[in-house]
């Protein structure tokens, strides 16, 4: 018999008759402990495997009494569907409300209702029971569930329970398992001959024996040796079946219901949530800001502090963005249902779901920022938009893909199929560090990239354009970012580059006329000299300039290329650059090696000149030094730059 990850669980009154139901689907009595038994009462939660139209799916049996609603709140956490069982003779009571409000807060959506022990009343006042438990469920997810009369005692009406039962379950997907593996721990123990055991349902994802997991918020990691679904022995557990995993080194009493079994590397325990809380419409329930709540999420309870991020009180029935403050780390994620209950007297609040753990205190009356908290609750229902949301908001522009992986939860081969996807929709692109910067932000940082080399224009006419390093600085951009703009850029023919310098396509260098004829002057006298080039107090003596404007025009010679720094301030002219290789070019023809005191009678020239030349030749890859010798290697006449090699 094939188990099909899903699992139904029971709400209702105490005394209902949840378990004897379970145990007339199962055969398994749910109540293990010895204090149940002897009280007649359920206190912990209870599972048992259910065979039915063919399938083994699991069966959660939760608590009835008021004092036990935080552990039925854990066991509604896995729940894909509910059995509300509601007694003839007693009809709705307090705890069928407040279930079934719990259910529909924590988004189960499916259902039916066993009107159990009918034997107790009379057949003429069936009908009536039903009707009222139908006008109670009238606007709630059960208003067209069946309402199945049955007897756990005498089997009246089980037959047509079980048939209802079974179409159910057979109308039913299996839980979605593409997510991250988690599980919130409802129970540990220890096993003799296995060690320590952590029983719950997985939210999410699936795992399998010998892989690592890891243990939250105690941050203990260990490897599954050991799976049991519905109590048989397993390779696979996926989410939404009842589920006990053996880690053998792990110590029991260390764990507790609240922890929760993930991933190494993808949660992390937080205390500041954000989350798009319900309140239930209940006169005259009104939740003041800054009031402490019991928190519930998984299996975790926790004291936690409401915050409003608009008003000071939320009234009954009223939805909002708002943030709760952990008294302790919680791990949960992005769609997290959670609920929202007062501390004395215990009752239910309301609940929603979680939007993300953030770092702190949101200060939502910043412009903006309350537009963005329910643009962002809004998407994280829809991978492809909540991953886009995400690069989007980036904080550094670019996002990484693990970044990414640890903010949604997604695992990484479906984050890695849904970024091409957005890459392919173009709106988002990576860069060369395999990040990736959203369209919308990539435009922005391009129309200033392009505003900052238009103003250098305007400031310095006769420059070819400014640095790519200097817009790089101007612009705050990360280096991958910036170069993947800037051959976008190029791509789409708003703005060339040469010698690494940007400029707009119809930019035309102007010079004043006596600023032109220094600068052929200058360039002459570096053409003269090629090998012995002047420095700027020759230069300055020769053309009868100040030292400061001799410095700029030799600055400006560089921007255009026509002469080249080849280190500090000694400038050869870019001639002398290609000639210097051509030579090196044919001494290697006939020769396996260059000695460096060769090269200064090759170029015939000093060495205070030969040297610092030679060495730009190793860095543009004309020559591969190895002490004071010199071989070939990638020869070029290009001196713009290193060689492709």
């Amino acid at each position: 018999m094939d188990p099909i990850n899903l699992t139904i669980g029971t709400a209702g009154h105490i005394d209902h008759g949840k378990t004897a139901l379970v145990k007339c689907l199962t055969g398994c009595d749910t109540d293990r402990l010895k204090e149940e038994k002897e009280r007649g009462m359920s206190i912990e939660l209870g599972f048992a495997p259910c065979r039915i139209a063919g399938t083994q799916i699991g069966i959660v049996d939760v608590p009835g009494h008021e004092n036990f609603v935080k552990t039925m709140v854990a066991g509604a956490a896995g729940m894909d569907a509910v059995l509300l069982v509601v007694a003839a003779d007693d009809g709705v009571m307090p705890q069928t409300r407040e279930h079934l409000d719990i259910l529909t807060l924590l988004g189960v959506r499916r259902g039916l209702v066993a009107l159990t022990k009918i034997d107790r009343v009379a057949t003429t006042d069936r009908a009536a029971v039903q009707a009222d438990v139908a006008a109670f469920l009238q606007g709630t997810f059960l208003e067209n569930a069946p309402i199945l009369p049955l007897s756990n005692v005498t089997g009246e009406g089980f037959d047509v329970f079980l048939e209802s039962f079974e179409a159910m379950v057979r109308s039913m997907p299996p839980r979605p398992v593409d997510g991250v593996f988690r599980l919130p721990v409802e129970r540990a123990f220890s096993s003799p001959g296995y060690g320590t055991v952590v029983a719950g349902i997985p939210l999410s994802g699936s795992a399998r024996v010998g892989e690592q997991i890891v243990l939250l918020p105690q941050n203990l990691t260990g490897r599954i040796r050991r799976i049991e679904v519905y109590g048989q022995a397993s390779d696979t557990v996926l989410a939404g079946q009842c589920a006990a995993l053996n880690v053998g080194q792990w110590d029991h009493h260390e764990i507790r219901r609240g922890c929760t079994l993930t991933v190494p590397g993808c949660f992390t325990p937080q205390q500041w949530f954000l989350g798009s809380l319900r309140l239930l419409a209940r006169d005259p329930l009104r939740l003041k800001s800054g009031v402490e709540v019991r928190f519930h999420t998984g299996t975790a309870e926790v004291a936690a502090t409401f915050y409003l991020l608009r008003g000071s009180a939320m009234a009954a029935g009223e939805q909002a963005i708002v943030q709760f403050k952990t008294k302790a780390p919680v791990v949960a994620g992005p769609g997290d249902h959670f609920l929202a209950r007062t501390l004395s007297p215990v009752r239910t609040l309301g609940g929603g779901v979680i939007v993300e753990a953030v770092a702190g205190r949101v200060k939502a009356r910043r412009p903006g920022v309350y537009d963005d908290l329910q643009e962002r609750a809004a998407v994280i229902f829809d991978e492809r938009r909540f991953v886009e949301y995400c690069v989007r908001r980036a904080e550094r522009i670019a996002v990484s893909e693990w970044s990414l992986v640890e903010r949604t939860k997604i695992p990484p081969s479906r984050l890695h199929d849904l970024l091409a996807e957005l890459v392919d929709h173009d709106l988002i692109f990576s860069t060369s560090a395999k990040g990736y910067v959203h369209r919308e932000t990539a435009d922005a940082l391009a129309r200033n990239l392009l505003e900052q080399v238009a103003d250098a224009h305007r400031r310095s006419p006769e420059s070819p354009g400014p640095s790519a390093e200097s817009i790089r600085l101007a612009t705050a951009c990360d280096k991958p970012v910036f170069d993947a703009i800037v051959a976008r850029l190029k791509r789409t023919g708003q703005l060339l580059e040469k010698n690494d310098r940007l400029a707009q396509p119809g930019h035309r260098c102007t010079f004043h006329d006596d600023e032109a004829r220094q600068l052929d002057a200058i360039e002459a006298l570096f053409l003269e000299r090629l090998f012995h080039p002047p420095d700027a107090d020759e230069v300055a003596e020769r053309i009868s300039a100040a030292r400061d404007k001799v410095e700029r025009l030799l600055g400006l010679l560089c921007e255009h290329g026509r002469l080249v720094d080849v280190e500090g301030s000694l400038l050869f002219h870019h001639e002398a650059i290609v000639r210097a290789c051509d030579i090196v070019k044919r001494h290697f023809e006939k020769e396996k090696l260059l000695e460096s005191v060769q090269f200064k009678y090759l170029i015939d020239t000093t060495r205070k000149f030969a040297l610092p030349l030679l060495d730009y030749l190793d860095r543009l890859g004309a020559t591969r030094r190895v002490g004071n010798t010199r071989y070939p290697k990638g020869l070029s006449n290009n001196a713009g730059g290193p060689s492709s090699e």
